[in-house]
């Protein structure tokens, strides 16, 4: 299944508390228990002002469906083509 990079301007990402990231993620969880297991979130960067998603989904579409769904913004997704990293190099 294609994996996705998905980039959500957040403004204060940054600043935000431990109990307000896991209130974030309690929904993001809660939205993907109820689509099934076709959409899988891997992990998230959070940046100053940007918040940076892994996701496992069949499509863009399933991706914008659990944002709608999560009342989180998804500014840019993009399909991850390749992986690399510093065996890459070998």
């Amino acid at each position: 299944m294609p994996k996705f990079v998905i980039e959500r301007e957040i403004p204060g990402a940054g600043d935000l508390s431990e109990r307000e990231l896991r209130d974030i993620s309690q929904t993001s969880c809660g939205v993907l228990s109820e689509m099934g297991p076709s959409i899988q979130w891997v992990e998230s960067y959070v940046t100053q002002d940007k918040v940076y998603c892994i996701y496992v989904a069949p499509d863009e579409k399933t991706i914008r469906k659990h944002a709608s769904l999560g009342g989180f913004p998804a500014n840019n997704v993009s399909e991850v083509r390749a992986i690399i990293d510093p065996t890459t190099a070998e």
